[in-house]
């Protein structure tokens, strides 16, 4: 019952945190939008947020060690804190795109300390069912935030005032707790040239959601503004986008589990593309039909990050899932820095609906991409994969959530029951291999056609 007890508590802090992180980036896209800063600087507000959040997913565990997990969190909280209240008392926008890398900082920081406080709780047997819990809560207290913005507006200090209560509440259930702190936070493993070597088309994948998902996230509303929505419907407009998108990540994600990965990939990547297309040939104004083509968009945009760390693990080797989840989160950072500073580009030159333009050219280039590998390389037996996980926005996914992730017990498991059960070196039996044809399927045993090394482990493949 304890454990149950500070599971829960953890579970009302991320999800204050998560309330005041989806009030806060709807609030200053908008609100920026009103104080008529420049779509190129509010492009630089969400760059800054995506460069923030990847340093503390780097620096932060450093400061753990030093000072450890209570101390930490209640800094994060109440310099983020701090950060939304300067937001109100220094409207301009340089001093936005500062702070707001300054939010990511804390924000990545006080979830990394969230899930890791949550990891040492929770065990083996309910790991599973932390998890999809944590993300359901992550994913309902961010709408909520948003939908926030319907009822106080973005005008006066009001939503600025209600974010930074949510941040200082947030530290409650950790400072209050009388359990012992955690184990030190790991330092981040970004190591995109393994996540390279494992799955060339996962790094396509982190890259394009990065760049689509960071010009949605930080552009949409001032599109939405543009178009003569107001605060609320702005809300509605991202609310639900957030909730389509939440429905369907677990049913496309067991689809996945049963056939190729990527088939799944590419019928994501082009329905979003083409609602893209749609919304720059269409560009409504308003009505029931911008409301439905974004929620067709959040629908096949928002499961595919899932989808895709997912077919990068099916290739990875054992113990090396915390290294690929780290590698995909420096690759989809880069594009969610990049992505808002192209489309407040294309926007500036064309009109703000050309923000679709970015989300349409980089979801067909991932499903081209996708269909050319289909090519190169035969799909997992069904046998032979990891299982499909939902996972909670892609700005908001710190090292830590690869941790708590129950895959990452799979291939702990598997590495501990492949060196319990390892035979005794004898000379292997020669095995003669046929051709692979383009398009079979094979077992995960026999997915490479190369030879075994000195040690009978076999050779890496690429996707």
């Amino acid at each position: 019952m304890a454990s149950i007890i500070k599971i829960y508590a953890l579970f009302i802090g991320s999800a204050l945190l998560m309330f005041g992180g989806g009030l806060q980036g709807l609030l200053l896209s908008v609100r920026g939008a009103e104080e008529q800063f420049s779509v190129l600087s509010l492009g630089l507000i969400g760059t800054g947020w995506s460069v923030g959040f990847v340093t503390g997913s780097i620096v932060v565990p450093m400061i753990v060690r030093k000072v450890g997990h209570i101390r930490a969190y209640s800094v994060m909280a109440a310099i983020g804190t701090v950060t939304i209240l300067l937001n109100l008392l220094i409207i301009h926008d340089y001093a936005w795109i500062t702070l707001r890398a300054l939010s990511g900082f804390c924000f990545a920081g006080a979830a990394m300390i969230v899930e890791s406080w949550l990891n040492e709780v929770a065990e083996n047997r309910n790991r599973g069912t932390v998890f999809s819990i944590y993300v359901t809560i992550n994913m309902a207290a961010s709408t909520i935030g948003q939908l926030a913005i319907a009822i106080t507006g973005v005008a006066g200090y009001l939503p600025f005032v209600i974010g930074a209560i949510s941040f200082i509440c947030a530290v409650l259930p950790t400072a209050l707790t009388s359990s012992p702190q955690p184990r030190p936070l790991s330092s981040a493993k970004l190591d995109v040239p393994l996540l390279f070597r494992t799955s060339p088309l996962a790094v396509i994948a982190a890259f394009s959601v990065g760049m689509a998902n960071g010009t949605f996230g930080t552009l949409a509303p001032v599109y939405g503004y543009a178009q003569g929505l107001d605060a609320a419907g702005i809300a509605y407009l991202f609310s639900v986008t957030a909730i389509a998108g939440a429905i369907g990540q677990i049913p496309i994600g067991r689809l996945s589990d049963r056939i190729d990965r990527r088939v799944v990939l590419i019928a994501l990547a082009l329905a979003a593309a083409l609602i893209g297309a749609l919304l720059v040939l269409l560009n409504p104004s308003g009505g029931i039909w911008l409301y439905v083509l974004f929620a067709i968009y959040g629908l096949a945009a928002n499961p595919i990050y899932a989808i895709a760390v997912a077919h990068a693990n099916d290739f990875a080797k054992d113990g090396q899932f915390a290294r690929i989840a780290g590698g995909m989160l420096l690759v989809l950072g880069l594009g969610l820095a990049i992505g808002p500073i192209i489309a407040a580009i294309v926007m500036n030159l064309y009109k703000p609906v050309g923000l679709f333009i970015i989300t349409a050219s980089f979801h067909g280039a991932l499903a081209i991409m996708a269909f050319l590998r289909m090519r190169i390389r035969p799909v997992r037996d069904a046998n032979g994969r990891v299982r499909f996980r939902p996972m909670g926005p892609d700005r908001a996914i710190t090292p830590e959530t690869g941790v708590l992730d129950p895959r990452a017990d799979d291939f702990a498991m598997a590495a501990e029951r492949a060196a319990t059960h390892a035979p005794a070196a004898a000379a292997p039996p020669a095995v003669i291999i046929p051709p692979v044809m383009s398009g079979e399927i094979l077992p995960p045993e026999t997915s490479s056609a190369a030879p075994a090394n000195p040690q009978g482990e076999p050779k890496h493949v690429q996707d």
